[in-house]
């Protein structure tokens, strides 16, 4: 038994720490990038591979891995009294989520039309997205950008023309950040902080300079180039899993349409949508 016990102790221990730097992982993968290896965004959708679960799930034996499931069991839900047909109560979980987190991200924004018409989907299922707008766009429709704002959602850095950063424009795309983050405080009032370089492509040094934190995916819908709407909500459904980034964007009518059902399935199946500090940072 102590034996067990011991294994299990250090096979939660080893997960918490792979926890750890998958998260670090999703951000720091892209950074210093030379241009001749930069990828397309759809070969970026993979950041980080998800065997160790299941590597850690074939080395348990029967016994060990009932213990390890109980003793997750008890540390989430504490010391909860069940009635006598086994329920908890709402009151003994207290302030506990048990819904798994995901993140859902739109890029390229504001579009007059398909941004807006999201916007209300959204808020129709009291659901906050994460919207890296382009400059140029934001200043074209400003209300769009206050308006997402205002209902909660997480708005970022997309530079001002989606420019890639490559090592003969390192200058002009750091002006670039600078004139997107200007024009989205000139909106909203508030400081940015968080940026979705296109393609993937980053450098580090930007992070102390102008106080930006660059936040990649690991779940692409590549809906920028299909304009099917199954084939964009089935991807995103079959590659979701707790804790993920999903790259979607707010410029296309079948992305603003696969967006919802995606919201809709993923509701049913007992995810919640959050922004994506929450997903790097809690």
């Amino acid at each position: 038994m102590h034996k067990w016990v011991g294994k299990a102790v250090m096979i939660c221990l080893g997960l918490a720490v792979a926890g750890l730097l998958a998260k670090e992982i999703r951000v720091r993968i892209g950074q210093n990038v030379p241009a001749e290896e930069t990828f397309a965004e759809s070969e970026l959708s993979v950041l980080w591979n998800r065997t160790e679960q299941e590597d850690t799930q074939d080395s348990l034996g029967d016994g060990e891995e009932a213990f390890v499931e109980e003793k997750a069991k008890e540390d989430a839900w504490g010391a909860s009294r069940e009635d006598a047909a086994g329920n908890v109560s709402e009151e003994e979980i207290g302030d506990y989520d048990v819904s798994r987190k995901v993140a859902l991200t739109f890029d390229d924004g504001p579009h007059p039309s398909y941004t807006a018409e999201l916007l209300d989907g959204l808020k129709e299922r009291g659901v906050r997205a994460s919207f890296f707008v382009l400059g140029e766009h934001a200043q074209l429709h400003p209300d769009i950008v206050r308006r997402m704002q205002e209902e909660g959602h997480l708005i970022g850095n997309h530079t001002y023309s989606h420019m890639q950063l490559k090592d003969c424009n390192w200058e002009e795309y750091r002006k670039e950040l600078i004139k997107t983050s200007d024009t989205i405080r000139e909106i909203t009032g508030a400081e940015v902080v968080y940026v979705r370089p296109p393609y993937g492509c980053w450098d580090s040094a930007f992070e102390e300079e102008l106080n930006m934190f660059p936040v990649l995916w690991n779940v692409d819908s590549r809906d920028w180039c299909s304009q099917n709407t199954d084939e964009i909500v089935g991807r995103v459904l079959h590659d979701t899993e707790e804790g993920d980034i999903i790259l979607m964007h707010d410029y296309y009518d079948t992305s603003v349409e696969a967006a919802l059902q995606v919201v809709d399935e993923l509701k049913e199946e007992g995810y919640s949508f959050v922004t994506v500090e929450e997903i790097l940072f809690d």
